[in-house]
């Protein structure tokens, strides 16, 4: 009798794990059911936005505002008022898809902050706001209030950048979790793309060092080849550059207090 009733104790037991993994299976087919083909291409919009904005404009925004900043002086003028309006232009554009980002997130989404990806796009959202307004109020060149407000400036907008990207990846997973489709093709895609934009980033920050070295390599090859007579040419067009440079100190300066 107890073995009989060890045994059918068993029996009962037995299918009690394969019914939670078949319950969690139907629970999981339900949610994602739940989902109707509208729902998801809206989500994809959202991504999308969000994509081009945090993970396109604003790093490029970034870099061009480097390149306006690193101190060229050749970029004087026209060249380097063009790289300032672009710089502001891509920020406002990444702006305004934030915003339109947001308002679909509000307007269709189930916002229940119960997820590190709403959590930090809310966080997000604010920061891509203030950022422009920070940017806005800047002080004249020379003042006192100048440096604290690019420090703000460029930490804020490097913040966001990143946590920009980071919200990428999480809002990729989210929509792995939400849909059940594979998004190993998009990770890669953007995780290629981040390479890219890291690579550009840092190849224009050593710009003027290489074009520096390929400066004095070819100066060194012509030492030979200079005449007296060439070298008293070279010594006066030296100190016309050196007249010009000052002369082009002055619009330099205006251009980059726009």
């Amino acid at each position: 009798m107890r073995k009989l009733a060890i045994s059918t104790t068993s029996a009962l037991l037995l299918p009690l794990p394969l019914a939670d993994a078949f319950n969690a299976t139907t629970i999981k087919h339900k949610t994602q059911k739940l989902v109707n083909p509208e729902l998801s291409s809206e989500i994809v919009a959202h991504g999308f936005l969000l994509w081009v904005s945090m993970g396109v404009l604003m790093p490029l925004g970034i870099i061009t505002i480097r390149v306006c900043s690193s101190g060229r002086r050749e970029n004087c003028g026209r060249r380097l008022k063009m790289l300032f309006y672009a710089h502001v232009a891509l920020q406002m554009l990444a702006v305004g898809l934030v915003t339109a980002a947001a308002v679909m997130s509000i307007k269709n989404f189930e916002n229940a902050f119960n997820n590190n990806h709403q959590k930090i796009g809310l966080g997000l959202y604010g920061m891509t706001w203030l950022q422009p307004l920070i940017g806005y109020c800047r002080p004249q060149r020379g003042s006192k209030r100048r440096s604290l407000w690019f420090f703000v400036h460029w930490i804020l907008g490097t913040a966001t950048s990143l946590l920009g990207i980071i919200n990428i990846y999480t809002g990729l997973h989210a929509y792995h979790i939400k849909i059940g489709r594979s998004v190993s093709i998009w990770t890669m895609a953007f995780t290629a793309q981040v390479c890219l934009i890291a690579l550009l980033y840092l190849f224009q920050d050593k710009w003027d060092y290489i074009m520096k070295k390929q400066g004095v390599i070819l100066e060194n090859n012509n030492v030979g080849l200079i005449t007296p007579t060439t070298s008293t040419n070279t010594n006066n067009v030296q100190l016309n550059s050196s007249k010009n440079n000052r002369e082009l100190s002055a619009p330099c300066l205006e251009a980059m207090t726009v």
